[in-house]
């Protein structure tokens, strides 16, 4: 008997549209994976098991199921967008277990393409840090369950790397996507600002929060990208260079951070395999401005000072409340600030010279999976920007920016690099993320089981 646990999203819709497996078949053995491995792994907060079988059976039904894309594709929805039917509890004890009356956007045209929603997912609180863990249960890197599975669309993370889905949707607001598809393994894509509807929290942390995929391969990006963008090619931009222009670049932004040996490595061997196979590739550093640290913790802090508000203080975590607290001092300046235009104008030369910038995802692999919601809020926020100094920069400017999995750390574990790209690139990042795939590619799924 053929199994669908671990196929892509492309190869399942295709075997449902022609008939070959019913949705009800694909999504129950999808199931039956989370039940048996998802107690170790955190990834969700909760499974609609029977709501997702009716649905699946609702998919096989409908005229036009030889014309959906993600006909029966089992996915998993980020705990901060609304799901019909379901409460939104954003990773708190603090919001309310109310059932949302529709589906946020980004959901209601995952469910127009055919797929079935199987459950949502764990985040951190409020979708603030770069660990999920929480009042909800602890995400952990189906790599190593030591570590955490990143954050803050962690538990979506975990679920399509460990096979319980082959897609998920997160979102990212200073690396929420690219974070967690570092540690785990796979492709995460920031779209820039527009492109996809965001509609997160309040004010989408001044605009800078974006919705986007979580997937395994490059063709699976792309489609459910072109989904949640509504196109039907995934390719919103245009047409992509044949032969794009790639800065390589291990600089951290952040004064004070550094990036460790395996991920700077990873981006020069893949600057190295670009160019061998033809593209223009070199040596290039973006002119980070020594402000921006500051800057990305204004603005990180006062979206969570905004998110927060009428929420009860009592029932939020001490780092939240701090967090909180702290951005307070910060959001009349940031709606009235021009640092984020600012930072725009100093980098856009850079992108007039250079198609695509190309960087480690990360400074250092993932912390260890543990209670971090508990600890201080200064041990947090030291954490957090020592291993991911890198993708906050693209939140502020409103780039497209995406994680691609290369190579491994000494521990075995994923490495990956950052692919960031001027306003409309999108389809361009994907492009060298599919070079990158050819030249050099990753084990899909975690050995779990």
């Amino acid at each position: 008997m053929t199994s669908w646990v671990g196929r892509t999203a492309a190869e399942i819709s295709a075997a449902v549209r022609e008939k070959r497996v019913t949705p009800r078949e694909v999504v129950a053995e999808h199931l039956a994976r989370i039940e048996t491995l998802d107690g170790r792994l955190g990834a969700f907060r909760k499974v609609r098991a029977e709501a997702a079988l009716a649905e699946a059976d609702v998919v096989a039904g409908r005229a036009d199921l030889a014309e959906l894309p993600l006909a029966g594709v089992p996915v998993a929805i980020k705990d901060n967008l609304a799901v019909r039917g379901e409460s939104t509890r954003n990773g708190s004890a603090a919001t309310p277990d109310t059932p949302a009356e529709d589906d946020h956007v980004t959901v209601a045209r995952l469910r127009a393409a055919g797929a079935v929603v199987v459950g949502l997912t764990n985040v951190p609180e409020l979708c603030v840090f770069g660990t999920t863990d929480g009042v909800h249960g602890t995400a952990r890197n189906p790599w190593d369950t030591s570590r955490t599975t990143g954050g803050s669309s962690g538990g979506s993370a975990a679920a399509v790397a460990a096979g319980l889905v082959p897609l998920a949707l997160g979102n990212d607001g200073m690396g929420s996507l690219r974070i967690p598809a570092a540690n785990c393994g796979l492709l995460g894509l920031k779209p820039g600002f527009g492109v996809i509807p965001a509609d997160i929290g309040h004010g989408d942390w001044f605009g800078m929060s974006e919705n986007g995929p979580l997937a395994t391969t490059v063709e699976d990006a792309r489609l459910m990208f072109g989904i949640l963008a509504g196109t039907d090619t995934g390719r919103p931009s245009g047409t992509a260079p044949s032969s794009p222009s790639i800065a390589l670049s291990v600089r951290s932004p952040l004064v004070g951070v550094t990036v460790t040996r395996p991920y700077a490595d990873a981006a020069r061997r893949a600057a190295e395999l670009l160019a061998g196979a033809g593209l223009r590739v070199r040596p290039a550093d973006p002119a980070y401005p020594v402000w921006l640290g500051t800057t990305s913790l204004a603005h990180w802090t006062a979206g969570t000072a905004v998110d927060a508000e009428g929420l009860d203080p009592k029932l939020l975590t001490r780092r939240t409340r701090v967090h909180a607290a702290v951005g307070r001092r910060f959001v009349k300046g940031v709606r009235a600030g021009d640092r984020r235009e600012r930072l725009r104008r100093r980098l856009e030369p850079f992108f007039a010279e250079h198609d695509v910038l190309l960087t480690p995802a990360l400074a250092r692999r993932g912390p260890t999976a543990a209670n971090w919601h508990e600890r201080g809020w200064l041990r947090n926020l030291l954490v957090n920007t020592n291993y991911s100094p890198l993708t906050p920069p693209w939140n502020l400017t409103g780039w497209p920016a995406m994680s691609v999995p290369f190579g491994t750390l000494p521990s075995g574990a994923p490495c990956a690099v950052q692919l960031v790209g001027r306003p409309g690139s999108e389809l361009e990042l994907l492009e060298v993320a599919g070079r990158l795939e050819e030249l050099n590619p990753w084990r899909r799924t975690a050995p779990i089981g």
